[in-house]
């Protein structure tokens, strides 16, 4: 059974920094991993995603802000962000697509930008 078990989350001040962190748990090749976020009323959107090789990808409104890594030995995808905005408010879900198994997502973490 394929488990995503994210962390990291919380209530951050504008302009601070959170590390998200997702860990997928079993024996298989994971191919690309990302990030998406999601507010109420609106879609989920991508935020950053990573190949096995190390390509990324990001939206405008990370770029330059946010940095997704990953450490394939531990199947983990990590993304900084520094800088954060009220606006960046929202459920943080990591995703995954195993190669011959499909897509996966996690369960979401909460993360708050306020004073």
């Amino acid at each position: 059974q394929v488990q995503f078990v994210e962390s990291g989350g919380g209530l951050v001040q504008p302009g601070g920094s959170l590390r998200l962190s997702c860990e997928a748990s079993g024996n298989f090749d994971m191919s690309v991993m990302a990030w998406y976020r999601q507010t109420p009323g609106k879609q989920r959107e991508l935020v950053a995603q990573i190949t096995t090789r190390g390509t990324t990808d990001y939206s405008a409104s990370a770029r330059g802000r946010f940095t997704i890594s990953r450490d394939n030995g531990k199947n983990t995808v990590y993304l900084q962000m520094d800088s954060l905005k009220p606006e960046d408010t929202a459920v943080y879900y990591c995703w995954g697509w195993i190669v011959g198994r499909g897509t996966y997502w996690g369960q979401g973490t909460q993360v708050t930008v306020s004073s």
